[in-house]
């Protein structure tokens, strides 16, 4: 899965700790890959159940994924594209709640 990063999802990043970045790539990595994969190669199966992953509501074509539920919460937002030819993920926002103010 080959992925992308809006300037906004790269200035969040930076805004997040050590630890919040550390968790976010584990997430990444370990759950959301092989979930993303499994959406390519059968749509609309489960994703990984440590994840909460649904459309943003009032913002066409953008998912949210929230990765940890403690405070403070954990969410990042994304889209489906294509790159060189094959399915992606354009990583548009991530860090708290706050982010769906601008998906």
């Amino acid at each position: 899965m080959k992925y992308e990063r809006t300037e906004h999802f790269k200035r969040d990043f930076q805004r997040l700790n050590d630890a919040d970045q550390d968790e976010f790539k584990r997430v990444v990595l370990e759950d959301f890959a092989p979930g993303a994969e499994q959406q390519v190669a059968s749509p609309g199966s489960a994703w990984p159940g440590r994840l909460r992953v649904k459309d943003v509501e009032g913002a066409p074509g953008i998912w949210e994924m929230t990765w940890s539920f403690t405070d403070p919460d954990g969410r990042a937002t994304f889209e489906w594209v294509e790159i060189g030819g094959e399915s992606g993920i354009r990583w548009r926002r991530v860090g708290s709640h706050s982010i769906f103010r601008d998906p």
